[in-house]
This record gives C-alpha cells, structure tokens and sequence, in this order.
C-alpha cells in the first residue's frame, strides 16, 4: 500500500468563519450543524474550529468547508507548509 501526503491547512481567522456563516455566499446564515452536515464533516470540527481549539483541517475538509459557505478555500483557509502521511485507507476516506 502506497502512502499518501495530505496537506493540512490552517483558519486563517475564526471571527471571519462566524461572520460568513452569518451570510453565506446565498445571503443565508448557517448553523453549526447546517455547515457541518452541508460541508460533509463533524460538527465537533466546525464548532472547534469557531472556538479556537481546532485551528486546521485537511484540504478536502477546507474545501467542502469554504464550498458550504459559498467562498474560494484560499478566503477561510491558508497551507500550513505541512502535510501528514498517511497510509490507512479508511483515514484517507474520512478526510476526502
């Protein structure tokens, strides 16, 4: 099984995600559980993420994230220069 490189990337600004989720690119508000279900990630995610304990995701969650709220990745979500490694396909599923 070959190993895979999957960059994580940083919230560029947690009052910035509250204030999109506020007005989304539609011009509705979203929950935290809206975002979460419509982004295809745990809500533990989103709302960490809102209160700071969580500062970065992989790419895919980054993109369905910045995708739900109706925003280019690159508005919400910044490369950290770092990727993980993993080789576990399920843990491969869970972060697409």
């Amino acid at each position: 099984m070959s190993e895979h490189t999957i960059p994580l990337f940083q919230l560029v600004d947690r009052s910035l995600l509250a204030t999109l989720m506020k007005r989304t690119g539609s011009g509705a508000s979203v929950s935290v559980r809206e975002l979460a279900t419509r982004a295809g990630v745990s809500r533990s995610t989103v709302g960490n993420l809102l209160s700071g304990e969580q500062e970065a995701v992989f790419y895919p969650a980054a993109c369905q994230i910045a995708t739900a709220i109706g925003v280019d990745v690159l508005i919400l979500f910044t490369p950290t220069g770092r990727a993980t490694r993993h080789s576990s396909p399920s843990r491969l599923q869970a972060a697409a």
